[in-house]
């Protein structure tokens, strides 16, 4: 059942939010201990909201745009009275004191907030393997990572534990779990969704975002938190359009949509990801779109630009958790790759090294942004493949730049603040594949309608 289907139905009180969320209930008591997708769980807050709505809804008032839906925050995201740990021992007891801007808003559209679901430390990663709270499964690939840094996010609405789920992306962290998970991830345009309320890793990139099984879950939840935040200094005032209306009059034609297809995205892919990309770029062409071959001669820029910017950032961001006012001192409790970024970024910033590494990094992103915006100006959208290599087995020893290569593909809407989405496009030996959508600032809408008609044959 398509997800906006079941909020008519609970709307119109044939489903009951109660039932909704008793059925999630019973699912993370059965499976959270296999897959570690939530850290914390509040059932009888849930309870309390679910019979609230339906009491509501029963006595013919009006309710959110969210009614009975079960939501599910990442851990770095604050949300009061749960513990905002951002998976760290640095922050294991701290407790949320307010919402940020993205939960007030999914709370006061009726959403349900279930718990704060399991992420790497920090959102340092791309395996949800450096959490202090233990790894997270993969329910589409057991025995493999999830991805990162909001696999925890991934899980709990690829395992059904919940409608939708809300992670950070900054520089494919939504987008990467989805794509390992089989699931629907959306990083919106910088700016569109407020950061208020976030835990830092890079403030220029950082960008939150729904995950959810289908298209209309994913624009239900872009109206709900998408918008002007006069409190938070990246947010746009910008007109944003109704994203369920594009879902709801999709259709099933890609006529008149002209897609671009870059060549270099596909030489850093494995083989048997491209196989199934290019499978789904013929399904395109056959409902209609016209589809273009593009280049871009700067992807091997991409990662250490954005790994520069990132380690800059995140030490900056890092310097408020010294132990004082709450949690503990960050460098005495967090894991290798934290510190690693931490030491990283502090070397960078130095005045010797500054004008040599992170000025270089920035002019380098003003030519990426450039240079991506002129690749989208002839097309509605660039599609090709999410992420550049099957996810590998929990345990495995990486090298830092082969965690890193998992980012080649998705640093690059982070870099641009671009727009960009992960679907489903198929499996190899029944491991997902996403599908990687990017569009032009702002055409956010323009991403959720091509979703929405490839969703409907898919």
């Amino acid at each position: 059942m398509k997800l906006l289907d079941k909020s008519k139905l609970i709307k119109n009180h044939e489903i009951t939010a109660l039932d909704n969320l008793e059925m999630f209930c019973k699912n993370i008591e059965k499976n959270n201990g296999i897959y570690n997708a939530f850290l914390e769980i509040d059932k009888n807050s849930a309870l309390d909201c679910a019979a609230d709505i339906d009491s509501r809804i029963k006595a013919g008032e009006k309710v959110g745009k969210l009614a009975g839906m079960v939501v599910g925050i990442k851990s770095n995201i604050n949300v009061e009275d749960f513990h905002i740990t951002a998976a760290s021992k640095t922050l294991e007891n701290y407790l949320g004191s307010y919402d940020a801007t993205v939960v007030k808003r999914i709370k006061e559209e009726d959403g349900i907030i279930i718990g704060m679901t399991n992420m790497d430390e920090f959102a340092a990663g791309s395996s949800t393997e450096t959490s202090y709270f233990g790894h997270t499964e993969n329910p589409a690939a057991m025995g493999r990572i999830p991805g990162g840094s909001s696999g925890g996010s991934a899980v709990a609405v690829a395992s059904k534990m919940c409608d939708l789920s809300i992670g950070s992306d900054t520089g494919g962290s939504i987008r990467n779990p989805a794509s390992h998970c089989g699931v629907m991830g959306f990083k919106p345009t910088y700016g569109l969704v407020s950061r208020q309320g976030l835990l830092d890793l890079a403030m220029s990139f950082d960008q939150i975002g729904p995950f959810s099984r289908d298209t209309s879950g994913i624009a239900l939840m872009l109206d709900v938190i998408g918008g002007y935040d006069k409190t938070e200094c990246t947010s746009i005032d910008a007109k944003i359009p109704s994203f369920i209306d594009k879902v709801e009059k999709s259709g099933e034609s890609l006529k008149g949509t002209k897609l671009g297809v870059v060549k270099q995205f596909f030489d850093v892919s494995d083989d048997k990801i491209v196989n199934i990309i290019e499978q789904t770029i013929d399904k395109m062409r056959e409902m209609g779109a016209e589809v273009v071959e593009l280049s871009f001669d700067y992807i091997d820029l991409c990662l250490p630009t954005y790994y520069l910017i990132n380690y800059v950032e995140f030490f900056s961001a890092t310097r408020k958790y010294d132990g004082r006012k709450y949690g503990k001192r960050i460098e005495d409790v967090c894991g290798e790759e934290v510190l690693r970024r931490i030491h990283m970024g502090s070397y960078i910033s130095q005045k010797e090294f500054s004008g040599k590494y992170y000025k270089k990094a920035l002019q380098a992103r003003s030519l990426i942004k450039t240079e991506v915006n002129k690749l989208l100006n002839g097309v509605d959208a660039i599609v090709g493949p999410t992420v550049p290599k099957l996810p590998h087995k929990i345990g495995t020893t990486l090298e830092p730049m082969d965690m890193y290569s998992y980012d080649v593909l998705t640093v690059i809407a982070n870099l641009a603040g671009i727009p960009a989405s992960s679907m489903k496009a198929g499996e190899v030996n029944g491991i997902p594949v996403g599908l990687q959508i990017q569009g032009k600032p702002f055409d956010d809408s323009k991403i959720i309608e091509i979703m929405a008609k490839f969703d409907e044959i898919h």
